[in-house]
């Protein structure tokens, strides 16, 4: 009877963990499509009573995540001297977060939301009402207290309460690339490394497991209960359940409890990985080699983790398995033990710093030997078919082939792209255009902001091109001088392929003579005053061949004609210059005209307009920039044409296809 009995109740949960997952995803791409949540606030002016649960400092700026009625997170310009626990007042704009204004990039918002935190208070005053009473804060407040006092305080932090946030950019970014950034997130390693501990030193206690359990709860509440964590908690607590279906539902559940989980990265690794090593970790039990099972593990977590990384990331690093065998060992053997330690006896940080300083120069290291795969953003059917394929292979290793044909087709998906786009992306104050011809790539101007150190090329552009699948430009068209146009372009050419650089026709300055000097080092080809760039014999026209006094008018304008579709880009280009084209060239009915100046009053003339006759006009213009741009006269020239702008619809992609489809990464704001 036994034999009966127990493989039905085992089918029985399997069914129902199933169902229950199924009917988790279903409700979250529900709540999630339609960007549905329940919050106590409204947009405005408030002032606010919350406890401080999260502090991040960053310069002359604190950011706080209080809970009131529900958690807010906090922007506070100023110095403050706060603990975890206290409450404060905090008067200020409630707004909600931003969402990403360039496509396929992070969405910041969605971010939040995978937090519970639905606004950001931009605060004008805060101060504290009543003082932390805590046990737990207290005790969470003293551990961060002790580590600062250390010299590897960033890997402390990092290991024992999970907060990344004092690591080097460049070495996480590293980390990141070699594939290896998930030995950072504490996880079901860390937790199962403090369960063997606890396990030997309460291994003559009667309730043992209850103890742990209390324990691990604790820990999950100083590492600010990530899913990660959550995930490994969990899955001991519950263990009398079998793996195969707990691992289903603590998903499931946690999705039913926030379904915006599905935005963090974090949550999706953690789980989908995990699935995937609870079903096949068993592949390595054929091999007793520590090093061969520790491969075989490590191989599953990358491909498990393949569609993750491609999605957000968009690149895969095939060497990771490989990378994994150095630094496996060394964070769970000895960092992580050793940040346990050091804890209790500081003595010991001096050998955990030197560690950790062996551990990013031998990651920096590694990072020269990469083997990236650029792997263009897929839709959730390609997601899907993914896992499928991936799941096949575990069962049978034979089919292992077809993956291997899958990437090389995906890391080659613009060889099979025949149709051409032009995408007008958010790059604030500033103009860049990108101009895809079937594989070929055009970049028109690169943005850049002079008063400001942050790379958008390296954070905004170049992510961008690898989510179509670019590999390179083939020609990075700059229309002049100003930096708003070209103030990236060092940066770009430092971080990303480009074959073929192409100056306006006046004299070079001083910030087109340091690119030169780079792309000369770099053996990059580099032209001045084209008339015209042919590409699969589509003919890009430079109209602007006269020298003129004002620098934006020396801008090269460009006209082509595609698919039977005008283009007229005008760069910074004035009246002036708007005058000399209608006398030189007959342009009639554009259809798509990029604004000259942003906007400015001093283009795009009443004569101009109305004789080159816009259908889509398309103004590249930073949100509530301090020029006023686009000059309210200017819209009303244009009133004639449908307007689009970078500062209220973000990004704006136009597919150029007989019929023009344009598509506006805001699109919320229709």
């Amino acid at each position: 009877m036994v034999l009966v009995v127990q493989p039905m109740k085992k089918l029985k949960i399997d069914l129902l963990s199933k169902i229950i997952l199924i009917i988790a995803i279903v409700y979250t791409f529900i709540i999630t499509d339609n960007l549905i949540y329940k919050t106590n606030y409204n947009e405005g002016d408030i002032t606010l009573i919350g406890k401080i649960i999260s502090i991040t400092y960053s310069d002359d700026k604190t950011d706080l995540i209080i809970k009131s009625k529900e958690k807010i997170k906090v922007t506070y310009y100023g110095n403050s001297n706060y603990k975890l626990g206290d409450y404060v007042r905090v008067s200020g704009t409630l707004n909600i977060p931003y969402d990403n204004t360039i496509f396929n990039l992070f969405n910041y918002r969605k971010y939040l939301l995978s937090n519970k935190i639905y606004f950001i208070l931009y605060a004008n005053k805060i101060e504290k009402v009543k003082d932390n009473k805590n046990i737990l804060y207290e005790i969470k407040n003293a551990i961060y207290k002790r580590i600062n006092n250390l010299k590897s305080k960033d890997y402390m932090k990092t290991f024992i309460l999970g907060d990344k946030q004092d690591l080097n950019d460049e070495i996480l970014s590293s980390y990141q690339e070699n594939g290896i950034s998930h030995l950072l997130a504490i996880s079901g390693m860390h937790i199962s490394l403090l369960v063997v501990i606890l396990s030997k030193l309460l291994k003559k206690f009667k309730h043992s497991y209850f103890i742990i359990s209390i324990f691990l709860i604790f820990y999950a509440f100083l590492t600010s209960f990530t899913p990660s964590v959550l995930r490994a908690v969990f899955l001991y607590i519950f263990n009398k359940i079998d793996k195969k279906y707990l691992i289903l539902l603590i998903a499931s559940f946690m999705l039913f409890y926030n379904p915006y989980y599905i935005y963090n990265v974090g949550f999706l690794f953690s789980f989908i990985i995990s699935f995937y090593l609870i079903y096949f970790g068993n592949l390595s039990n054929k091999f007793n080699n520590y090093f061969m099972k520790l491969f075989i593990t490590s191989t599953i977590c990358f491909v498990a983790s393949i569609p993750i990384m491609v999605n957000n990331f968009y690149y895969i690093n095939i060497s990771s398995p490989f990378i994994n065998l150095i630094f496996v060992p060394l964070i769970s053997l000895i960092i992580f033990p050793l940040s346990l330690l050091t804890i209790i006896f500081p003595i010991l940080d001096n050998l955990l710093y030197f560690l950790t300083n062996i551990m990013e120069d031998l990651t920096l290291f590694c990072n020269n030997f990469n083997l990236n795969l650029i792997m263009a953003k897929m839709n959730i059917i390609i997601f899907l078919f993914y896992y499928l394929i991936i799941t096949l292979i575990f069962i049978k290793s034979k089919y292992f082939y077809i993956l291997i044909i899958i990437l090389i087709l995906h890391n080659n998906i613009k060889m099979f792209n025949q149709n051409s786009y032009l995408t007008f992306i958010d790059v604030g104050q500033g103009d860049s255009i990108l101009f895809e011809i079937k594989n070929k790539t055009i970049l028109i101007d690169t943005g850049g902001n002079m008063f400001s150190d942050y790379n958008m090329a390296k954070n905004k552009l170049i992510p961008y091109f690898k989510s179509l699948g670019i590999k390179k430009i083939n020609y990075l068209i700059l229309t002049h001088s100003d930096y708003d146009h070209m103030g990236e372009s060092i940066n770009l050419i430092n971080d990303f392929k480009v074959d073929n650089v192409i100056f306006n026709h006046n004299d070079y300055n001083d910030l087109e003579l340091e690119l030169i000097e780079i792309l000369k080092n770099k053996k990059i080809n580099y032209f001045k005053d084209l008339k015209q760039l042919n590409i699969y014999n589509n003919k890009l026209y430079f109209l602007n061949k006269k020298i003129y006094t004002e620098e934006n008018d020396n801008s090269s304008v460009i006209y082509f004609k595609i698919n039977g579709i005008n283009v007229l880009l005008m760069g910074d280009a004035g009246i002036n210059v708007e005058s000399d084209i209608l006398n030189n060239y007959i342009l009639n009915n554009i259809d798509i005209l990029k604004v000259g100046h942003h906007g400015s009053k001093t283009s795009s003339s009443e004569n101009f307009i109305n004789k080159i006759n816009p259908k889509y006009s398309i103004i590249s213009v930073g949100k509530n920039n301090w020029y006023g741009h686009p000059n309210d006269t200017v819209l009303d020239v244009l009133n004639s044409s449908i307007i689009y702008r970078t500062d209220i619809d973000g990004s704006i992609r136009i597919k150029l296809k007989d019929e023009i489809k344009i598509k506006k990464c805001l699109q919320q704001k229709e």
